[in-house]
């Protein structure tokens, strides 16, 4: 069983992209009136920060040595006074930041959401459901951090870090300048230590999007696991994927652990040798104690937010991962869009034509190769044929779920590629072979056909292909819930939902493609009829494999290798004994042998 082909499959970029940064901090944009106020109260902050050394040697110099009792007990009300402020700004402009920063994960998530719904088939045919889940899911959850500290955090301590400098350069310029001696060896090593560490979190984050897909793949399939007894198969593929995770995050926080202690071996080094040579001229009067008490409390507030921003960007490094991530998805174009001149489609009779149409998934084997045919509004066309000859093809071009190559598509004249995608797909109804139940009741299912529908109206689609008995007979009739993907019908069942859900929407051309396949003898002989009627004034296309039930169709084309081999209705068909011929007779003859 090879179900444990999660590839590495996503590109590892290998410098740190300022693009990305950019386009993270573009959407701080909507939200400029909150970012001014957080600087305002962040200057408060700062000022005050920035102050208490300064008092300090105000009160050593001035107050202490000149044993001024009530000139320090003012400066210490003043002190309080200060840091109070700075305590109630420095809380709002948190609380301010919190709530931004959630609006614009919101924000993220809904976009990526709906601009993923908006992709073209081919993009979820290369993608396992989890890894896209792993995209909205936990790659936006890893930007919450990022957005909190990059205006609350990383802009203040910038500020400090420039204004401490020039304060520390004004008090005593070669005190300054030594401050900073170990500044250098930090800034080197901390740039060897991001590009290791970025890269081990990109491949952590792509071996968590592994797990996440094989999961979801495999709670999916869990009646096959279960069916074939591969639950130990199935959990020594997990455990190996999990083991994955574990190795690669477990080598990438030990790279993140070594930021704080070099910035903190920084830190201590620099002040010792601050505090050496500050001794030294405070024995030669070249400073006072209370410009080095002072300066030592700059020290402080200038290593102290080189330690936050080495965390901001260790946390940068950790989530850079996420967000290029999030944005390769953002920055893939739908194969099918709108072209820049479209209109939309008026409403329509139903007639398709194809001219000249060819088309390729993988532009090397033709899968439909120059097809041509017109059908007239109204028309019933059976599309018959060995499996894999293109069948399914033709109706998901008319529904331009995939772009023709060659040739054109016309719905009433018009080209397909030339009119909106919205006004094209809302005038179809199509049923498939994936009868794709949704988490809600039966009511709920056979409404999405048609959103506004009534009771009665979804009453009288259920009776139409005869799901009615079946549904009142339920334990809460029309009400009752359903799993997701519906497991508690049978798959008959299923299917005659899916049906009731897609005429209630009353398109004007209606796809069936094997829409009957999971429908017993004794049900299919009850909705034929039902069909029939529905059928009416419709143009349907229905692919079925059960040669049986489109006898009654108006045309039936045969499809193989590609091309229409032969086409007419039943009748003329099976005086012609060719492919369909030997079809029908194949089928019949192993009915037969099977009753």
């Amino acid at each position: 069983m090879a179900r444990n082909n999660y590839k590495e499959d996503e590109k590892l970029e290998e410098k740190l992209n300022i693009e990305i940064i950019t386009r993270l901090l573009s959407y701080l944009k909507d939200y400029k009136l909150e970012v001014i106020k957080t600087l305002m109260f962040m200057g408060v902050v700062i000022a005050a920060e920035l102050l208490n050394p300064y008092f300090l040697k105000i009160g050593i110099d001035h107050y202490i040595l000149k044993k001024d009792i009530k000139g320090l007990f003012l400066l210490g009300g003043l002190i309080v006074l200060a840091n109070l402020i700075a305590m109630f700004c420095s809380r709002k402009r948190i609380m301010i930041m919190s709530r931004v920063s959630n609006k614009i994960l919101l924000t993220i998530r809904q976009n990526l959401y709906t601009h993923i719904q908006s992709l073209s088939f081919s993009f979820f045919d290369n993608r396992p459901v989890g890894k896209i889940l792993a995209r909205i899911i936990g790659d936006v959850n890893s930007l919450n951090e990022l957005f909190t500290n990059s205006v609350t955090n990383l802009i203040p301590d910038l500020i400090k870090i420039i204004t401490v400098v020039v304060i520390m350069m004004s008090m005593n310029f070669k005190l300054a300048l030594i401050s900073l001696t170990t500044l250098p060896f930090l800034l080197i090593t901390m740039f060897i230590v991001q590009i290791v560490s970025r890269r081990r979190w990109q491949i952590f984050r792509k071996k968590n999007s592994n797990m996440n897909a094989y999961t979801h793949e495999d709670f999916s399939g869990i009646r096959v696991v279960q069916s074939f007894t591969l639950e130990e198969h199935t959990s020594n593929v997990f455990y190996k994927l999990l083991s994955d995770v574990k190795n690669s995050f477990v080598d990438a926080v030990k790279m993140n652990d070594l930021f704080w202690p070099l910035t903190e071996i920084s830190w201590g080094i620099g002040s010792v040798i601050v505090f050496w040579f500050g001794v030294n001229m405070l024995n030669t009067g070249d400073i006072t104690v209370g410009l080095l008490v002072a300066f030592t409390g700059y020290i402080s507030i200038f290593w102290q937010p080189i330690v936050n921003i080495s965390n901001f960007y260790n946390t940068l490094i950790t989530n850079m991962a996420g967000a290029e991530r999030i944005f390769e998805i953002l920055d893939i174009q739908p194969e099918i869009k709108d072209s820049k001149n479209a209109y939309p489609l008026p409403k329509i009779k139903g007639n398709v034509t194809f001219k000249n149409v060819s088309f390729s998934y993988d532009e090397e084997k033709l899968i439909l190769n120059n097809i041509n045919f017109h059908v007239n509004a109204g028309e019933t066309i059976a599309l018959v044929g060995p499996t894999g000859a293109g069948k399914t093809t033709i109706v998901n071009l008319i529904s331009r779920f995939y772009e023709n190559q060659k040739g054109k598509i016309l719905i009433d004249g018009h080209d397909i590629n030339s009119v909106t995608i919205e006004s094209l797909r809302s005038q179809m109804g199509i049923m498939t072979q994936d009868t794709f139940m949704f988490s809600g009741t039966i009511k709920d299912n056979i409404r999405y056909g048609k959103l506004d529908a009534t009771d009665e109206e979804i009453v009288k689609a259920a009776k139409a292909v005869c799901a009615h008995d079946f549904i009142i007979k339920l334990e809460k009739g029309y009400d009752t819930n359903v799993n997701e993907r519906g497991s508690r019908l049978s798959v008959g069942q299923r299917q005659l939902i899916a049906f009731a859900r897609t005429l209630l929407a009353d398109p004007r051309i209606l796809i069936l493609d094997e829409a009957t396949s999971s429908i017993d003898t004794k049900t299919e002989r009850l909705i034929q009829k039902g069909i029939e009627k529905l059928l009416y004034g419709r143009t349907a296309f229905v692919i079925a494999h059960r040669l049986s039930t489109i006898q009654n169709a108006d045309r039936i084309m045969v499809i193989d290798d590609g091309e229409i081999k032969e086409m007419g209705n039943h009748e003329e068909l099976i005086k012609q004994r060719g492919l369909y011929y030997e079809l029908f007779n194949a089928q019949f003859k192993f009915i037969k042998e099977h009753n």
